[in-house]
């Protein structure tokens, strides 16, 4: 063991030396506001893409590598029905990863979709995986899958968050409302205390796992009901620890910025969409964004957490959407003027062109997916209107 770890710390140092960004501190990373994306790709992203990436003005992305091919069934976990320790060879393909990333001074989170008793419902038959919210032994596992994780990345350059598991929904089965008052919100919360959907005391358990292993590393933990912020408003409080940082995403109205709403005779715009929202109806603008996600903001104040600490892990509509714009922009100067981090969904995502707003609104998804069977994305082209508005958000940090 003591090998492996001084192996490692050594070919830390080496890529280290390959890019100009590193600290000795990674907390210090997040000192300043920082602006990235999000990296959901079905391959483990190449060097060209962190240096497309770093091209655009990003400085981190949230790496997901649940897609990625495994020698198990699930990639490092092996099997999410029973965790057995990491799968060496999928760590050294992240580790590949990561190492390019650092190469191109793209900072990392590292983000995984499925724990044990969590698999991805992409790659659960569409059917939500419930155990780890209902049974002890799958929070154990998860836990022990943390750890070694933790174990096998400290110290890499390029790590800068790991982000415990992407939007959590304890809450799924309960019957409480995604949307509802707040005050059902913490009536739940209340409810749960101690239980197994405890999301709260289930983050406690995986960081003082992580921490037996990496002191260091920053802890991203999303809100619950896949990062709501009215999740994170209800929270009893901040984790005990002071190397958190709490995220949220943003997709509000869900069913204006979605797929489905591209298949509707006439699409639901913005502002002006209206759907129920905390036992009401919210009829959505600026304004509206605002409030929504300044919930958070709130809370984070409440609590004497700095902005700093704040992350929009996640926002996003539909490239093909006429409002896509509008809303992207009115996210952003929620999150800018909060002066919180962001990552926007998704650079260039391998297998769905719904979200790559480097791909102009009027090219068709058949072409997408037409050139990437191909093997020729690199025709793809990537002038799209709404990338040129993220570079110029990117470009004032």
């Amino acid at each position: 063991m003591v090998l492996r770890r001084l192996l490692m710390l050594a070919a830390s140092t080496i890529v280290a030396s390959a890019g100009t960004f590193s600290h000795a501190d990674p907390m210090a990373f997040w000192d300043d506001t920082q602006r990235g994306a999000n990296s959901f790709n079905r391959e483990p992203p190449d060097t060209d893409y962190f240096a497309a990436l770093s091209d655009t003005g990003a400085r981190w992305v949230r790496l997901v590598f649940s897609k990625w091919d495994s020698a198990g069934q699930d990639f490092l976990i092996g099997d999410a029905d029973q965790y057995q320790g990491l799968i060496a060879e999928d760590l050294a393909v992240l580790r590949d990863v990561l190492d390019r990333a650092a190469a191109q001074d793209i900072m990392v989170v590292v983000t995984p979709l499925t724990l044990p008793g969590a698999r991805w419902i992409q790659q659960n038959d569409g059917v939500f995986d419930d155990r780890l919210w209902s049974d002890p032994a799958y929070a154990a596992q998860s836990i022990a899958f943390w750890r070694d994780l933790a174990e096998g990345l400290a110290g890499h350059p390029a790590v800068v968050g790991y982000n415990i598991l992407n939007e959590p929904v304890p809450e799924k089965t309960t019957g409480l409302a995604e949307n509802g008052p707040l005050d059902e919100y913490a009536q739940w919360q209340r409810d749960q205390s101690g239980s197994t959907r405890d999301l709260q005391l289930f983050y406690a358990n995986v960081i003082a796992a992580i921490r037996t292993v990496d002191p260091q590393t920053p802890i991203m933990v999303d809100a619950g009901y896949y990062g709501n912020p009215r999740s994170l408003a209800t929270w009893s409080g901040p984790l005990q620890d002071d190397r958190i940082l709490y995220s949220v995403h943003m997709y509000e109205p869900y069913t204006a910025t979605s797929p489905g709403n591209l298949r509707r005779d006439e699409p639901l715009r913005y502002p002006g969409t209206v759907t129920d929202y905390a036992g009401s109806s919210q009829t959505w603008g600026p304004t509206a964004v605002a409030a929504h996600l300044g919930l958070a903001f709130d809370w984070a104040a409440s609590h004497d957490i700095p902005t700093n600490r704040i992350v929009l892990g996640e926002f996003g509509c539909m490239r093909m959407w006429e409002d896509c714009g509008a809303y992207l922009s009115d996210v952003l100067d929620t999150a800018e003027a909060a002066s919180v981090h962001w990552a926007y969904y998704a650079f260039r995502e391998d297998e769905w062109d719904g979200m790559d707003y480097e791909l102009p609104a009027s090219l068709p998804s058949g072409r997408f997916y037409w050139l990437s069977e191909e093997g020729r994305a690199d025709e793809l082209p990537r002038d799209g209107a709404l990338m040129d508005l993220l570079r110029d958000r990117m470009s004032t940090q």
